[in-house]
């Protein structure tokens, strides 16, 4: 009876082998895009949220400088009211690579054209509101 056991050889066929390919890729097809849709929105929410910070550090730069309203706010100064060490402290450019630049007191900062454009599929103009985009 052993040698009736070991004669016999235990595998998968080509066809199951196949199926399970064809089974994995489709499942790989459904997947991809929804990967990729929640990508460009995670980084749409992270330029609104830096447009956030950059309109807090505008503001506290302002008060604790006595600026008036309208009064531009350069880059290397709303920085300084970040975080050290992050991203947008080190750069003061959004994930694209495209600068914010310099800021007005009491007005909002807006996101690139750039992020616009390549996020526009995942985030719509309601998305950005109040901050919009150039």
């Amino acid at each position: 009876m052993l040698n009736k056991i070991n004669k016999r050889r235990g595998g998968f066929t080509l066809v199951e082998i196949m199926i399970v390919v064809a089974i994995i890729a489709l499942l790989a097809a459904i997947a991809v895009p929804g990967f990729l849709r929640a990508r460009k929105r995670s980084q749409a929410s992270r330029i609104l949220n830096d447009l956030r910070l950059i309109d807090a550090a505008v503001d506290q730069y302002a008060i604790e400088t006595n600026r008036a309203s309208a009064a531009v706010v350069n880059t290397a100064d709303w920085t300084n009211y970040l975080k050290k060490g992050s991203i947008l402290y080190n750069t003061g450019a959004d994930i694209f690579g495209a600068g914010y630049g310099a800021q007005a007191v009491d007005s909002l900062p807006k996101a690139s054209n750039t992020a616009w454009t390549t996020l526009s599929d995942v985030a719509d103009a309601t998305f950005w509101s109040p901050y919009g985009h150039n």
